[in-house]
């Protein structure tokens, strides 16, 4: 199958949708006919002004799902240092044999393509992005529903692991997945990303998540596959007073694009988003952020850092909205970026749309090479340009480690980082 061809894409949706509950089949047919009509996004679309999708439209990619994958393939890429519940999805279809998640947590895994009223959650993506991508992944996403029961704390950390089986050829997966945590419910999701064999993984996902009534989700996404192209949007529902904080760390990839959407419906609602990127070669990297503050007496924070180096490319958009009704709202923003080679590029649009008159509200961002001044004053103290820069580049990255509050984890990111410095 070619993606720059729609027909293949349709066949599939039409052999997949007799495995949907009647609820919702329409819903997937509108979309489907929509992605139709607009077909995969260009650069003359404003919104992918910098992110060319067309190498990886090009490629052919298996149809059918042949992955005879099993435990002893994927064991190394479950993060197994992290205690954890696992969620696994190969060629993005959920496994639930290679899964393992401990029965006594207070969650319940439920499918996707069979659970009843969430059509409101199947169309709001597609109102907020009105993107043709967010249109296929409706009308042919399989994945799960994870709530988490009211008033309980999952003990480990939620980690659903995308892998793709690039052993017979190219993959595209689209995996759509829903977690709703009930009031004053906690947990962690991780999601982490890996490929086997030798040829690429592209994955559209999405991920929507419902925080109600003080309830207090962690969302991290880790990306460090070098054969994994991947467009995929976190969209947040905040409806009523509760926190949500998401981390999203890029090592490496081909074509990246990730898309965090959060909104805050309620008063006394908190987001916080931070991010870091550090890539070489020819990885592109875009990070699009929009956080709708909707309510008033609302607080969110976002911090990005970039590392780029090679002929590596970056993209920076975040939109922060303030609406009329949202007066008391403290909202924050900023972008920082190094560029450590004269071939490496950065493009940054830190955004502000206020309609409310009593709010505390900044954004900002830089982009520059590495600061001589801190480099001179290493190596007058005797140390080596390459370990100079490499402690430079750590203590840039280590504030955005600092807000992982899951220690196992950040110390593994760390020494990763670590290890590709030295």
């Amino acid at each position: 199958m070619n993606l720059t061809t729609t027909e293949e894409l349709v066949k599939t949706f039409n052999e997949n949708s007799k495995k949907l509950s009647p609820a919702q089949s329409d819903v997937r047919k509108d979309a489907i006919s929509a992605f139709q009509k607009q077909g995969f996004p260009g650069r003359k679309n404003e919104e992918w002004k910098y992110t060319n999708l067309a190498p990886v439209l090009g490629r052919d990619y298996l149809i059918e799902d042949t992955t005879t994958l099993n435990k002893k393939d994927i064991d190394g890429l479950l993060l197994s240092s992290l205690e954890a519940n696992h969620v696994v999805f190969v060629n993005g279809n959920y496994n639930k044999e290679l899964s393992s998640v401990n029965a006594d947590e207070p969650i319940v895994i439920s499918d996707l393509s069979q659970a009843g009223d969430i059509n409101e959650y199947l169309t709001a993506s597609s109102i907020t992005l009105n993107d043709s991508l967010t249109e296929l992944n409706t009308a042919l996403a399989n994945g799960v529903v994870i709530t988490v029961k009211k008033g309980k704390v999952v003990s480990k950390p939620i980690i659903i692991h995308f892998v793709g089986d690039g052993r017979k050829g190219n993959i595209f997966s689209n995996s759509r997945n829903l977690f709703i945590l009930e009031e004053n419910a906690q947990a962690t999701f991780i999601e982490n990303y890996s490929t086997i064999g030798s040829n690429a993984h592209f994955s559209n996902n999405i991920t929507q998540i419902v925080v109600k009534k003080d309830a207090y989700a962690t969302y991290y996404k880790i990306q460090n596959d070098a054969k994994s192209d991947h467009v995929g949007t976190t969209q947040v529902y905040q409806p009523e007073k509760s926190n949500f904080a998401a981390t999203t760390i890029t090592l490496d990839g081909g074509i990246i694009r990730n898309n965090l959407n959060i909104r805050l419906s309620s008063e006394y609602s908190e987001a916080s988003l931070v991010g870091l990127y550090m890539v070489k070669g020819n990885t592109h990297i875009d990070n699009h952020t929009l956080v709708d503050h909707a309510k008033a007496n609302c607080y969110s924070n976002e911090l990005y850092k970039g590392l780029l180096d090679d002929k590596s490319t970056g993209v920076f958009n975040g939109k922060i909205y303030v609406r009329q009704d949202a007066q008391k709202t403290n909202a924050f923003q900023s972008n920082k970026n190094i560029l450590l080679s004269k071939d490496a590029t950065m493009n940054t649009k830190p955004q502000l749309e206020i309609f409310a008159d009593d709010v505390k509200c900044s954004h900002g961002a830089t982009t520059g090479m590495m600061d001589e001044e801190p480099l001179f004053y290493l190596r007058s103290r005797g140390i080596s340009e390459k370990k100079a820069k490499a402690l430079l580049m750590h203590a840039f990255a280590a504030d955005i480690l600092e807000y992982i509050k899951l220690e196992p984890l950040r110390e593994l990111l760390d020494q990763t980082i670590l290890d590709r410095l030295s």
